[in-house]
């Protein structure tokens, strides 16, 4: 009669050679196992799974409101930012460290630079120097008055709020024919007209600038990019030439399409200097804006820490319920070391049992995530914005801390001898 021998037992001269049992424990055998005990205990299941939820959910909607907030804040700053180019003489220090233009910009600036394609509108600007630095609202000077800074005065042609997309409050603003005629027409920022007191201009107020008697034609608000300008008094080049003695403009300031701006940092200087481009400084926005990268990185910085360390809990959850598990079924255990399991298929059931828990909580803490970033984002009327491999990495890596936590008490399965656990249950 032939009969199966154990591999281990040597074979006894005159009988058959061994012959293998075949290995009938499939990936199918494994996960019944690995999954037969975990609806029994439910309420434990939850408890288990908080930790890993907790953690994973809390990376995933760290990511995405980084990556949403980054988004939006970069689109309001683009928005204004990447339209707007400014061009100056450049500057160079003197034998006395005083730092001085070593070129001008022509009277036409605004006409070559709106000759370049991608310009939508141009103006000059130019802050004056008063000889006596006196803006008042009335013509008498008060000695009883406090004493105050007065505002700055700026120069500029037709257009400089347009170009600055700002909004004019009362009044209107001067154009050309006033800047040709040399018109003494001012339009006030609204934070220096609250200051002066002038809230209307259809009464034909003046202000005194050195003196000059300026009539005030418009109240403009909103120019984001130049803030100084609130707070501030705006002539005509025309008058500021007649009156201040206006040798040159001191910059032109350009909007821009979006995009434009690597092509118009080339072209400008060149466009207003032709024999000495290298003299003309021109800033203009990049071809995409690095705004959003640094948001994210400082975000996350701080709420990527505090998600490891809610996710490390999380695997001390599950390595504590899966000894739990170990210790409660050493019985079980032992049986199946007696009819044949072996000691790798024991660690393999208990690890993939960790694993599924982990995957599990992995995946449920990715939508509760996604679902946190898509609600609050409506809620703020934002566009959420997440890459899928986030919530995709996620719930992958609620597994990889479930195969981490599941090591420890599958060694600790595998170390049961079938004759001690029988005796022990």
């Amino acid at each position: 009669m032939r009969r199966r021998l154990d591999p281990a037992e040597p074979a006894e001269s005159g009988l058959l050679q061994p012959v293998p049992a075949a290995d009938r424990f499939h990936f199918i055998d494994l996960l019944i196992e690995a999954t037969s005990d975990l609806g029994t205990r439910p309420g434990r299941l939850l408890m288990t799974l908080a930790g890993t939820v907790l953690g994973i959910g809390a990376l995933v909607a760290t990511l995405g409101f980084a990556q949403t907030t980054a988004g939006q804040l970069a689109r309001q700053f683009d928005a204004f930012a990447a339209t707007q180019v400014v061009a100056s003489p450049a500057q160079a220090q003197n034998a006395d460290g005083n730092s001085v233009a070593t070129a001008s910009l022509p009277w036409d600036a605004v006409e070559r630079m709106e000759r370049l394609a991608g310009v939508e509108q141009a103006a000059l600007v130019t802050e004056v120097k008063l000889r006596d630095g006196t803006v008042t609202a009335v013509p008498v000077n008060d000695p009883s008055a406090p004493v105050s800074a007065p505002p700055r005065v700026f120069a500029a042609s037709a257009g400089l709020v347009d170009t600055l997309e700002g909004t004019v409050r009362h009044g209107r603003l001067f154009d050309a024919g006033h800047d040709q005629r040399h018109d003494r027409v001012a339009v006030l920022g609204n934070r220096l007209a609250d200051r002066l007191g002038i809230t209307r201009v259809d009464s034909q107020p003046s202000i005194f600038i050195d003196g000059l008697p300026y009539a005030v034609v418009g109240v403009f608000s909103d120019v984001q990019q130049r803030s100084e300008l609130l707070e501030s008094v705006v002539i005509s080049t025309g008058a500021a030439r007649t009156d201040f003695g206006l040798s040159a403009p001191g910059e032109i300031q350009a909007r821009i399409v979006i995009g434009a701006g690597p092509q118009i940092a080339d072209q400008a200087a060149l466009s207003l200097s032709p024999d000495a481009p290298e003299h003309i400084d021109v800033a203009a926005p990049r071809g995409q804006s690095q705004l959003a990268g640094n948001i994210q990185a400082d975000v996350n910085l701080i709420f990527v820490v505090l998600s490891v360390v809610v996710l490390l809990a999380g695997g001390v959850g599950i390595a504590n319920v899966t000894m739990l598990s170990v210790m409660e079924r050493t019985g079980e255990i032992g049986l199946r070391r007696a009819i044949g399991a072996t000691r790798r298929q024991i660690a393999a059931q208990f690890v993939a049992e960790s694993v599924i828990i982990g995957l599990l909580g992995g995946i449920l803490g990715a939508a509760a995530g996604v679902f946190a970033v898509i609600a609050i984002s409506l809620s703020q009327q934002w566009t959420p914005i997440l890459n899928p491999l986030v919530s995709c990495g996620g719930a992958l890596l609620g597994a990889l801390v479930g195969l981490v936590a599941g090591g420890f008490p599958a060694r600790k399965a595998t170390g049961i001898e079938p004759v001690a656990a029988l005796r022990g249950s």
